[in-house]
């Protein structure tokens, strides 16, 4: 099979992983139990040996997409001269605690619509990223996958033949006739198989409708952009790993940026930085329980302390690991060639300042508008707040992760100016304890140092780091954070400059690779979905209304078919990178918001 696009594919999850249904009816990404489980199916990284588990009709009909409305239960139809068929996919999520054998569950409902069509089902697992073999036992409608301590079960309603290492049938449906199958992954012994396939399948697909379309109906934007804000709501709830609240930042790893290139890295964690456009996100649209639950497992890892970068680091497993050693895995030719494929994240142990004025400004949103943080978490932010007014003058590798030698990246100098700023905040208003003058005197320092070597008079723009010319648009946040005016000469400046050096057709690069400003790295990249949202936000914040709708209505066009966004747009308008992108979401959200809010008034 030829690899489908990357934006060629929905997703369905359980909050404790996720698969990736292609248009052709395969799931060719899972990991199972959870998100950063080694995959279970992996085409989309190998075509060969990946694995997948298909259902389809014939391989020259016509495919549509969609969700059910306000929900992740995905439909995939196919079309042809003989008839109609379509397959609803979800994974069931477990709403109490009897049902235990719920997560790690895959219902696949083949349906009839017009006609008689006919159906393939394909299932080859290749366990442990394709490097486990797996043993197959097959009792006429049931198989079972077995390779270490890891087991699948599938259970069909036609008898399964097996084709080396996997199992295949062929059946016909006739209009309003279905064909229920589960995939389930087993820990412990076999489910209670249910005798009526039909009936369990009906049952299971009306509980998750319901508990998709109450989870969504709780949203409370009601402004221009609805359908797309509550799908970005759906797709941030399909990333959230429930036992903790966290949520990934892709649930895939190494799809490429730059198709046959090496920018290929693992996104199945959670990034500190991602946190307080979480935080706000999720309050903003009304959702208090899992802004809550992702606020525990933050104040969880504010408490921890990592000596190698300081009191916390950029990222953690959705189980609050630190460690997250990067190995490559050579067995697997990659995403149409794109190698190495990478799992774990290097990136982990670099030094990135920012981090502390995002971690901060979230305890201080939540602190505001949901309710009042602990003293003992207090305790902790005040050690980090005492940690950045020591270390605020190291370099660091900023918020791209750029994989050379550290710099003096503004926008990390700002967010340290933002950690103490939000850190003063927080203590006035709560009249909790700190020493106010030194965190004062140095947020003041790093204000002036920004001002001083940040900016460049000539350009009359704030530049990506001390001693450079170069552009970055994450400075395109300066007025979201509060630390510059949103019409400060010097920051229309820098806004007119990103526009005219960073921004194609109204999509931005982070930075222009291959100068002053590159990360280390070969080869190139996309446009970077979330800073296309942020050029919304700072265009709106500085009163041009017209060019930022302008700009963000387009954004929306390079959605896939189901409003799902990847990390990066491609020259062609490809999706690139990991899918979908939880940042990306964040974004679209935090931009339809404040957008709204400024055309109304």
């Amino acid at each position: 099979m030829a690899y489908q696009r990357i934006g060629a594919y929905g997703l369905i999850g359980d909050l404790h992983s996720a698969a990736l249904v292609g248009m052709n009816g395969s799931i060719d990404w899972c990991c199972l139990p959870h998100f950063d489980s080694p995959s279970v199916f992996a085409r989309i990284l190998d075509d060969r040996i990946g694995g997948h588990f298909r259902i389809s009709g014939r391989v020259d009909d016509r495919q549509r997409q969609m969700y059910m409305p306000e929900t992740n239960i995905l439909l995939t139809r196919f079309l042809s001269s003989e008839g109609v068929g379509e397959v609803v996919d979800f994974m069931p999520v477990r709403t109490r605690e009897s049902d235990r054998h719920s997560n790690g569950r895959i219902v696949r409902i083949a349906r009839g619509v017009r006609g008689r069509v006919p159906f393939r089902m394909e299932c080859f697992p290749a366990f442990d990223y394709a490097r486990g073999r797996h043993e197959l036992l097959v009792d006429d409608t049931v198989a079972v996958f077995s390779s270490g301590g890891a087991r699948l079960a599938l259970l069909s309603p036609y008898p399964l033949r097996v084709d080396e290492q996997g199992v295949t049938c062929d059946f016909h449906l006739e209009g309003n006739e279905t064909a229920t199958f589960v995939l389930q992954y087993l820990s412990g012994p076999i489910p209670d198989i249910p005798q009526d396939l039909t009936a369990y399948g009906a049952q299971a697909l009306q509980d998750a409708v319901h508990f998709w379309q109450a989870w969504a109906g709780k949203c409370q934007y009601r402004g221009r952009w609805r359908e797309m804000v509550v799908r970005s709501a759906l797709v941030l709830k399909l990333m959230t790993f429930q036992p903790t609240g966290a949520i990934v930042a892709a649930p895939t790893c190494s799809l490429p940026e730059e198709i046959g290139g090496v920018r290929n890295w693992d996104y199945r964690y959670t990034w500190i930085r991602d946190s307080a456009f979480t935080i706000y996100s999720l309050l903003r649209l009304g959702y208090t329980e899992e802004a809550a639950s992702f606020m525990r497992w933050i104040e969880q890892r504010a408490t921890e302390k990592d000596e190698e970068v300081g009191p916390i680091q950029l990222m953690y497993g959705i189980d609050g690991r630190s460690r997250l050693e990067e190995y490559t895995l050579d067995h697997l030719d990659g995403y149409k060639g794109s190698r190495p494929v990478r799992i774990g994240n290097a990136a982990s142990k670099q030094l990135q300042l920012d981090v502390y004025g995002e971690l901060i400004d979230s305890v201080y949103l939540y602190n505001k508008y949901a309710e009042p943080i602990s003293y003992d978490l207090w305790v902790y932010l005040r050690r980090m707040l005492d940690w950045v007014c020591d270390n605020w003058q190291r370099p660091d590798h900023g918020i791209w992760e750029v994989r050379k030698d550290p710099e003096h990246f503004v926008y990390s100098k700002v967010q340290c100016w933002v950690a103490l700023d939000r850190g003063q905040r927080i203590a006035r208003k709560r009249g909790l304890p700190l020493d106010l003058a030194r965190v004062r005197g140095e947020a003041n320092r790093i204000y002036e140092e920004v001002m001083r070597k940040g900016y460049d008079p000539e350009r009359k723009a704030f530049v990506q780091h001390f001693g450079t010319h170069a552009m970055d648009a994450s400075n395109l946040l300066l007025p979201l954070m509060m630390f510059v005016s949103p019409t400060d000469p010097r920051m229309t400046g820098t806004l007119d400059r990103i526009l005219k050096e960073l921004v194609s057709d109204s999509l931005v690069y982070r930075y222009e690779l291959g100068k002053a400003s590159g990360d280390g790295l070969p080869g190139v990249e996309g446009t970077f979905s979330i800073c296309t949202f942020w050029l919304v936000e700072a265009l709106a914040r500085a009163g041009r209304l017209e060019e930022a709708r302008f700009v963000f209505e387009k954004m929306l066009t390079y959605a896939n078919h189901l409003g799902l966004y990847a990390e990066e747009i491609g020259p062609h308008g490809e999706a690139l990178g990991n899918f979908p992108q939880a940042f990306t979401h964040l974004g679209l959200i935090s931009a339809a918001f404040d957008l709204d809010r400024r055309l109304k008034e």
